[in-house]
């Protein structure tokens, strides 16, 4: 340490600091990467939202609405017009008192269109999917449809409506439409609920000799916020739609049976 003479006093001076100096540097650098990285990030966002509400657009004209019909026969649906855009498309999926409105595809896994969108070029947003377990011949028992819960609205958002009391205190929100190639249908809904993740729900194979589907169904009844007052039997099929909660941690779950 060196020191300086004034008269007969002396002022002890410190070395310069070079490690500090070098470590709030990288502390700056640090900061700034990170405020690049979030606005790049934002950016995306911003541009895999609109790219999906361009896709909604573009297809809009393929799906028809006459309200002049009943459920089943309300939406017109051209799948030869959507499987032009991606053979993939299997059904369509309308979920009253949402936004949920949508062509629905099935990969060959659950893992592509988390984050595929309906043309499948690259997107967060992904798109509504089918179980690859499922096969869409009749004799499904559990039919499973996954989306993405996004901040913007979009997918399957709206979701989280199901479990409030304005939803279902109107009766008409509790019919879902869902219609493949070969079937127009209407589901009735049993059961909603916020459960932590797990994969119980997503079961598409039932024992029938040890009665898994009836205990499956006694199980996820009593799981639910809301007293639907629907019988479910062994006999049913049944529609499940499944998004994330707003922590990750947790599943947003609405079932319905088969009654059209």
């Amino acid at each position: 340490m060196r020191r300086e003479g004034i008269g007969k006093r002396y002022i002890e001076k410190p070395p310069r600091d070079g490690i500090g100096k070098w470590l709030f540097r990288l502390v700056q650098l640090i900061l700034i990467g990170v405020i690049i990285f979030s606005g790049y990030k934002i950016v995306v966002w911003f541009i895999e939202n609109n790219k999906t509400s361009e896709m909604k657009n573009e297809i809009s004209s393929y799906i028809v609405v006459d309200n002049s019909q009943d459920n089943e026969n309300r939406y017109k649906i051209d799948f030869e017009k959507l499987k032009e855009k991606n053979k993939d498309v299997k059904a369509f999926l309308k979920v009253n008192g949402t936004d949920i409105e949508y062509p629905i595809v099935q990969g060959t896994d659950n893992s592509y269109y988390l984050n595929h969108t309906l043309d499948k070029s690259y997107n967060q947003a992904g798109w509504p999917f089918i179980d690859y377990r499922n096969k869409l011949n009749g004799n499904d028992k559990n039919i499973i449809i996954y989306g993405h819960n996004r901040r913007d609205g979009s997918m399957f958002e709206s979701l989280k409506n199901t479990l409030e009391d304005d939803w279902y205190n109107n009766k008409e929100n509790k019919k879902i439409i869902f219609i493949t190639e070969n079937e127009k249908s209407v589901y009735e809904v049993f059961s909603t609920y916020n459960i932590e993740a797990e994969d119980y729900y997503i079961q598409t194979q039932f024992n029938e000799k040890e009665n898994e589907f009836e205990n499956f169904i006694n199980v996820i009844k009593k799981r639910s916020v809301k007293d639907f007052d629907v019988e479910v039997s062994k006999e049913d099929k049944i529609l499940t739609l499944s998004t994330c909660g707003n922590d990750n941690n947790h599943r947003v779950v609405l079932h319905a049976k088969k009654v059209e």
